[in-house]
């Protein structure tokens, strides 16, 4: 554990590992991972039982504000997803609330709740934190900054395996393409878009495993 209280963001597209990667290198060195897009899969989630109407931006940042989104440790350490009480760590993962995600995360409304969200997880302890806007916009001044990526044909052929192994139906040719326009929403959208931040520092994953990415990182930092 170190001394200080410290906050490590991992920033980067779909599919790169980053989750991973955060929840890894935050059990090796002890401290707390705050997986920040379980939070926007949460609202989805709830967005998709409620049926709502995902362009309407107004709606979905009233049910933000109605929600309590959590999350509650786990005997082993990790962070679990709480949607109004109810553990949804295993719910938010279907394919559907993937492909919706997006809808969420670009209202400016909701991304300044989980900002704030987010922000407040991030006082008084040291954490790992991944997304899209970590290092940019929530924790601008992170003391360590790493832009994750990884060639888009290994990371659909991760989220394939990834899909398979979980026995969960999958066409590899859909996959592919809601993945490129996962990235293209990322890097477009009007709030929090996807990119890397000026001090971050890249860390290419591609061809490597989960631990040679965490070995990667921890060679950069110094606690």
């Amino acid at each position: 554990m170190p001394a200080e209280h410290i906050v490590i963001t991992l920033d980067g597209p779909a599919g790169a590992g980053k989750s991973t990667v955060a929840k890894s290198l935050a059990g090796r060195l002890g401290i707390t991972y705050l997986d920040t897009g379980a939070m926007y899969r949460a609202l989805t989630l709830k967005a998709l039982r409620l049926k709502m109407d995902l362009s309407d931006e107004e709606a979905l940042t009233i049910l933000a504000r109605n929600s309590k989104i959590t999350f509650k440790e786990m005997p082993d350490g990790i962070l679990n997803i709480t949607l109004d009480g109810e553990d949804v760590a295993e719910a938010i993962r279907t394919q559907e609330v993937t492909n919706n995600t997006f809808y969420i995360a670009r209202v400016a409304g909701v991304r300044t709740l989980m900002v704030a969200w987010q922000r407040d997880m991030g006082m008084g302890r040291s954490v790992v934190t991944d997304g899209r806007d970590q290092g940019t916009v929530v924790f601008k001044d992170a003391r360590y900054k790493f832009y994750v990526d990884c060639d888009v044909e290994e990371r659909v052929q991760r989220r394939y395996k990834e899909l398979i192994a979980a026995s969960k139906p999958v066409d590899l040719d859909q996959l592919r393409a809601d993945m490129k326009e996962r990235d293209q929403k990322d890097f477009t959208r009007a709030v929090g878009p996807l990119k890397k931040a000026p001090d971050a520092i890249t860390v290419d994953s591609t061809g490597l495993t989960v631990e040679g990415t965490v070995d990667k990182i921890m060679k950069l930092i110094q606690l």
